[in-house]
């Protein structure tokens, strides 16, 4: 009785002592300065505009001062070691990519447990380990080059690959002999948002690029006039055949790919990130043949799958929300559009051309469905899969009958096979050995109400045996934008989470893909509430179903999903009991000021435009922070070197938040340095990062 005792008290004064170092973080002087706008006879405050040069000595002291504090709050939790020895045992797994195949060879990613980046591989038959192609470790000392993209001519001898530095998006490409593993003097720079596509003589690449500026290190470089070039190899760039650029309008997106049989250049035309895109086709058969126009509007999303000749196939949401198949004679007078495959109760997602027929996946209630069509459209057969979870890969030319591929979920690491399209018979090639027993855990699907009546699924995933007491620590991950899917997947960091008892929970909000176009569009723009909705409706069914309480209750998204805790936050404080928004969207009325922000008006609309204006300073996450509410404990996080979504957004937000806080929990932001968006992160900042976000859950959430 009398060590009980003893206990108690003692456990009375950890809290007592965790409490008093919560009440006496003292926060950096963020100073204030006379900025108002005026929007549409609306007067804005924005006293941290400050905040948004980065590259100023003020802003970089307040990023010091700001980290020097969260690292400081994060170092008096004791299982934070213990979390980075154990995210680090489980990170030590051997990881492959499924093979692929060029020239006769094949090519795979590997990455022996713990190295930064995945290496290269190329090897000359299918049980051929092969040899090291490229390892993008040794392109720089302090591991902030990262490869960013490949691609490997047609014929198997050369490879082009970009290359990004400390999280950037812009990239310089290269190239790389295959037999002698030795680069040629070739670089190409200044593109973004481009990949390289080969000509048929293997000579060359197609690849976009943005006009050159004098300082191309800053994040002011210029992102308007994307132009589509021609590359050959040996000669300077500045020598690059201009292929096609739209200057009518500065803020088109331009690239461009060749089919397989390497007769025809397929141009997209894009703008924003509104999925709808424009089609121009060049013969490359001819000389000089002039660049033609297919679909000349933004009327669809239209996908390139392959050829006959001039007959195209086409993946298109035109006249059909979930996707369909469609063909069409691009040299015909009178282009009639035929329908191959017809729109299915599942969302069609991703179309491989592969033995003659089209594979493709389907998303059912936001996990993969394989079906394989002829090339008439008639169907052949489904690809069974081990269950409930995310396939992809399906690689291949058209000729080939041997492709690989991908299955993972939430408790069920990569594991590829190979599939033979004649006989449909899959087999286990590689499987990944995690340190951790499957059976273990539990993967279920829900749906659950939103605010307006429409029915949500979610995903939850936890060690079997869980009590329904209403007390289990409980992460809510969400997005719920730009048509992206939120699908099942294996991940080591949330494997540690559900070990430390914690559940796992993401919603598959609108504004995502899931259900297709019209899903997408009813949480965009002035429509966009309901996505907020559809995860304040997430969390209430998880405390009603006794998942969890409020007060155990954590929420998490990154850039999209950043701006969705911001707002979710500010719109229910009362419901959470710690927030992570990483490099969140949180200045809704300036967004589309920087880098390519611009590019998100097809979802969000903007500022400019008054109705737009009304319905995003309603959430906007910066714009809605309330003097004096108790807000649940957050940890904002972000980078120093994020092009994409640059830093003020979090910069500000955190500023705002750390003086608005009228309760006692922290306020933190956690700024990675020579890092960027998330792409490319070295496994090292990857762990790290995910053992300060379990840490700060702990002492948050009381586990």
């Amino acid at each position: 009785m009398k060590l009980r005792y003893l206990l108690s008290v003692f456990s009375i004064m950890l809290l007592a002592s965790s409490l008093t170092a919560q009440n006496q973080i003292s926060y950096p002087e963020t100073k204030s300065v006379d900025q108002m706008d005026d929007y549409h006879g609306t007067k804005v405050a924005d006293p941290y505009r400050w905040l948004e040069d980065d590259n100023s000595a003020e802003t970089k002291a307040w990023v010091e001062a700001q980290n020097k504090v969260t690292f400081a709050y994060l170092d008096t939790i004791p299982q934070r070691e213990a979390i980075k020895k154990r995210l680090t045992e489980l990170w030590n797994y051997e990881k492959y990519s499924a093979p692929f195949k060029e020239g006769g060879k094949y090519f795979y990613y590997k990455n022996d447990g713990l190295q930064n980046q995945s290496v290269l591989y190329v090897a000359d038959s299918i049980n051929d380990k092969g040899r090291v192609l490229l390892d993008p470790n040794t392109l720089s000392k302090d591991g902030t080059v990262a490869l960013s993209g490949i691609s490997i001519s047609d014929d198997g001898k050369t490879l082009a690959y970009g290359i990004a530095v400390a999280g950037s998006d812009w990239q310089e490409w290269r190239f790389r002999d295959v037999a002698t593993g030795k680069d040629l003097p070739d670089v190409l720079k200044d593109i973004k948002f481009s990949g390289a596509s080969w000509s048929k003589d293997n000579k060359g690449v197609y690849y976009s690029r943005f006009p050159n500026t004098e300082d191309s290190a800053k994040l002011t470089r210029i992102n308007y006039f994307q132009k589509l070039y021609y590359h050959k190899l040996g000669t300077p760039q500045s020598e690059d055949n201009l292929i096609y650029e739209r200057p009518d309008d500065k803020e088109m997106g331009v690239g461009g790919g060749v089919s397989e049989d390497g007769n025809w250049l397929i141009i997209y035309v894009t703008k924003g990130t509104s999925p709808k895109n424009m089609i121009y086709f060049k013969n490359l058969t001819m000389e000089k043949a002039p660049v033609m126009p297919l679909i000349d509007k933004f009327e669809a999303d239209y996908t390139f799958l392959g050829n006959d000749e001039s007959k195209f196939y086409f993946k298109t949401d035109k006249d059909a929300p979930r996707a369909r198949i469609v063909a069409v004679d691009a040299l015909a007078k009178d282009k009639k559009w035929t329908e191959i495959i017809p729109e299915a109760e599942e969302t069609l997602q991703s179309v491989d051309f592969i033995n003659n027929q089209f594979v493709l996946g389907y998303l059912k209630d936001a996990y993969t469905q394989i079906k394989i069509h002829d090339i008439n459209g008639k169907f052949v057969r489904d690809v069974k899969l081990p269950g409930i979870g995310s396939a992809g890969g399906f690689g291949g030319k058209r000729s080939e009958s041997e492709t690989f591929y991908t299955f993972s979920s939430y408790n069920q690491p990569p594991t590829i096979y190979r599939y033979d399209m004649k006989t449909g018979k899959s087999e286990v090639f590689r499987k990944a050995d995690v340190k951790f027993n499957p059976n273990d855990y539990e993967v279920k699907q829900v749906f659950y109400p939103s605010k307006d009546g429409t029915k949500i699924p979610m995903f939850i995933v936890h060690k079997k045996g869980l009590k329904m007491d209403g007390t289990n620590p409980t992460l809510l991950y969400g997005y719920g934008g730009f048509n992206i899917s939120m699908t099942p997947g294996f991940s080591v960091s949330r494997l540690a989470w559900m070990e430390m008892g914690g559940v796992y929970a993401v919603a598959n909000l609108r504004g995502g893909g899931e259900y297709g176009e019209k899903w997408h569009e009813a949480g965009t723009k002035l429509k966009k509430q309901n996505v907020f909705d559809d995860f304040i409706s997430a969390a209430e069914y998880l405390i009603k179903e006794k998942y969890t309480k409020s007060e155990k209750l954590a929420i998490q998204g990154g850039s999209n999903g950043g701006l969705l805790v911001g707002a979710v936050l500010n719109q229910r404080p009362d419901l959470f009991g710690a927030a992570l928004p990483a490099v969140g969207v949180m200045d809704m009325l300036r967004f589309h000021k920087f880098t390519i922000g611009r590019a998100w008006t097809s979802d969000y609309g903007s500022s400019e435009n008054a109705d737009e204006f009304a319905a995003l300073y309603a959430y906007s996450p910066l714009h809605n922070i309330k003097k004096g509410t108790k807000y649940p404990a957050v940890m904002v996080t972000t980078a120093d070197h994020d092009d994409r979504v640059v830093p003020a957004h979090s910069f500000k937000y955190a500023a705002t938040l750390q003086k608005a806080q009228g309760g006692k929990a922290p306020i933190l932001i956690r700024i990675e340095t020579k890092a960027g968006h998330g792409a490319g992160k070295p496994t090292a900042k990857q762990i790290e990062e995910a053992a300060d976000i379990y840490g700060f859950l702990m002492k948050s959430l009381g586990m």
